[in-house]
């Protein structure tokens, strides 16, 4: 049997020990809150949502409404290569050629509202966006002083691309926008239109390519001619088409 003293002392450390108990629980419930999580704490951010038919980019949405580029693809995360490609180097120029898609072709035309032959149609972009004034014949825009001759491996958007279609050099000129394809005004009957490169008829009669170097000396007018507008020549001269 315990005595007196003994059951004095249990009972004192049954106190301590009970609020101790109490105190602990105090401070737990009233600790401060976690620190902030840093990044190495921090859940990860949920991935990005796929990109859908309203988050479709200006380009992207030129392309589909002029009919170069379905919907549904350019919905799509993995976008086609020519609309990635398109994006990334598009320049003024050709922007501003795929404008003109569909504007009917006519021998001599120098303007949407009149139509375009080919040359005329490759003035008019280069006068537009760059300010430079090509001459007006295809043959005559090969040759011009100031322009770089580029190898078919080495296009770039923008270029010049120059074809045999009268059985001679350079009787047809039309802007290439990338992937192969290039922009023109193509013939009596038909509208301005893009078209693949490696397509046999114009693979064959492929002939050179031209570029205006802008940046080699910040003067892009005293590289081509700069005088006016001149009228375009009598119909019976203009063999710069097929």
């Amino acid at each position: 049997m315990l005595k007196f003293g003994d059951r004095a002392a249990s009972a004192v450390r049954r106190t301590v020990f009970f609020g101790l108990l109490g105190l602990l629980s105090a401070i737990a419930v009233a600790a401060p809150e976690a620190p902030p999580a840093t990044a190495s704490t921090l859940p990860a951010a949920p991935s990005a949502a796929p990109a859908t038919a309203a988050a479709i980019d200006p380009v992207a949405r030129f392309l589909i409404d002029k009919g170069l580029l379905n919907a549904s693809a350019a919905s799509l995360p993995g976008e086609s290569a020519f609309v990635a490609r398109l994006r990334d180097r598009a320049s003024d120029m050709v922007l501003t050629a795929m404008n003109f898609l569909g504007v009917p072709y006519r021998r001599g035309g120098n303007s949407a509202e009149q139509g375009f032959d080919c040359s005329g149609f490759t003035r008019h972009v280069f006068e537009s966006s760059l300010g430079l004034l090509l001459p007006r014949r295809a043959d005559e825009q090969a040759t011009t002083a100031g322009l770089l001759t580029i190898k078919r491996n080495e296009l770039k958007p923008g270029d010049l691309v120059f074809f045999n279609t009268l059985r001679r050099t350079f009787s047809h000129v039309g802007i290439y926008v990338g992937e192969g394809r290039f922009i023109h005004a193509p013939r009596p009957g038909g509208e301005v239109r893009v078209e693949d490169m490696g397509a046999s008829y114009w693979s064959t009669r492929f002939t050179g390519a031209r570029r205006a170097d802008i940046a080699a000396d910040g003067a892009a007018a005293s590289m081509v001619q700069t005088e006016p507008v001149t009228a375009a020549p009598p119909v019976s001269t203009l063999r710069n088409v097929y």
